[in-house]
């Protein structure tokens, strides 16, 4: 009786100690084995480890690749063209043991602001040696290692190693934007007006030729006519001397017969001429004015 009351309590106590003394270490972390504060043992294989109970303690750390976001900062890079950029970086606990001894019970929050302060410095003092069009340029992937290669030095002191850095954002300043919109505005419209005039420029050129060709044109054309007029000229001319030459009394007669229609065209059929007058010659008689 006294073995069971007595027994069954210290089987408890036996398998609760039992308990507290094992710890498991899964592959995604690394534990430290405290005694008192100071670090006995690094465990970062996995698989099942053994504390003392109530003397030792077991304080985990995450394995796997950790990120951070930074905040938006200022930055005047050479040219004196502010800039708002901001980062990412990608880190891991490399060195658990300097870890602890660096940021001590404060845990991963504490090792963020470090590694925050760190990011900036070195964010300002990269970015501050070189031009605002190398930080826009495709340059800017060597100068995220750069950054990432001194944050890096300083990062091993806390126990930290960084993978990587990334800028996520290069803006202007709120305040400079407009200003900016502004430049680029006046060069855009210098750059149309300039577009303009040039387009202007060739366009005279084209009328200017356009109106030369035009006259020339008309000139060639006009002296062709007074060409053609001319030999139609000579032409007429000679099939008159040749019609006179053949029956000069048929010519006359011809001629006078010409004059009359057009001497009595449309309604004007009155003329007051002198009696004597040759222009009705061949209708006085049968014969020729000449007899």
């Amino acid at each position: 009786m006294k073995l069971a009351t007595y027994g069954l309590p210290a089987l408890v106590i036996a398998a609760a100690a039992i308990l507290s003394s094992v710890f498991i270490v899964d592959e995604r972390e690394k534990a430290l084995v405290l005694q008192f504060g100071e670090v006995i043992s690094v465990k970062e294989t996995p698989g099942f480890y053994f504390k003392i109970p109530l003397i030792q303690e077991v304080v985990r750390y995450d394995d796997r690749i950790l990120s951070i976001d930074t905040d938006a900062i200022e930055v005047t890079p050479l040219d004196d063209r502010r800039l708002v950029v901001d980062a990412f970086a990608r880190y891991r606990i490399a060195d658990p043991v300097r870890f602890r001894q660096a940021v001590g019970g404060a845990g991963a929050r504490a090792a963020e602001i470090r590694l925050t302060d760190i990011l900036l410095a070195q964010m300002r003092e990269t970015l501050g040696g070189v031009t605002s069009n190398d930080i826009l340029s495709e340059d800017r992937a060597a100068l995220m290692a750069l950054i990432r290669d001194a944050a890096r030095l300083q990062a091993e002191k806390i126990g930290l190693t960084v993978v990587d850095v990334r800028l996520k954002r290069s803006d202007l300043p709120e305040q400079n934007l407009e200003a900016t919109f502004a430049r680029m505005r006046a060069e855009r419209e210098r750059e149309a007006a300039d577009e303009i005039a040039r387009g202007e420029e060739a366009a005279q050129r084209v009328r200017a030729q356009a109106d030369r060709t035009v006259v020339e044109l008309v000139s060639d054309a006009k002296r062709q006519a007074e060409i053609t007029r001319g030999e139609a000229d000579g032409r007429r001319t000679g099939i008159y001397a040749a019609a006179y030459g053949a029956d000069a009394e048929f010519f006359e007669f011809y001629r006078s017969l010409s004059a009359y229609e057009e001497a009595l065209k449309g309604s004007n059929s009155t003329m007051v001429m002198s009696p004597d007058s040759d222009f009705f010659n061949y209708l006085k008689s049968s014969t020729s004015a000449d007899k």
